[in-house]
């Protein structure tokens, strides 16, 4: 691989994840509002727990079906 190909497959990469991260940033902020909107106000700590807890189960799901999607595909190709 040159070194074009390789400085585009690194900005491509780069970009990806700045924007990956800008949408996980998003998707944050709109989420807490919604949890703000569920819950008792003053909930305060309790909300954030609770939050953290369904996004870390939201996490590791998407993470275990990613999983199994690359061992089908590796299994395939």
């Amino acid at each position: 691989m040159d070194a074009k190909q390789t400085y585009l497959s690194a900005m491509i990469a780069l970009a990806t994840a700045a924007f990956g991260l800008i949408a996980a940033l998003a998707w944050n902020a709109a989420i807490t509002e919604l949890f703000k909107l569920v819950l008792k106000p003053g909930a305060g700590i309790v909300s954030l727990f609770i939050y953290a807890i369904v996004v870390s189960l939201i996490a590791v799901w998407v993470i275990n079906s990613l999983g199994r999607l690359a061992e089908r595909a590796a299994k395939s190709g």
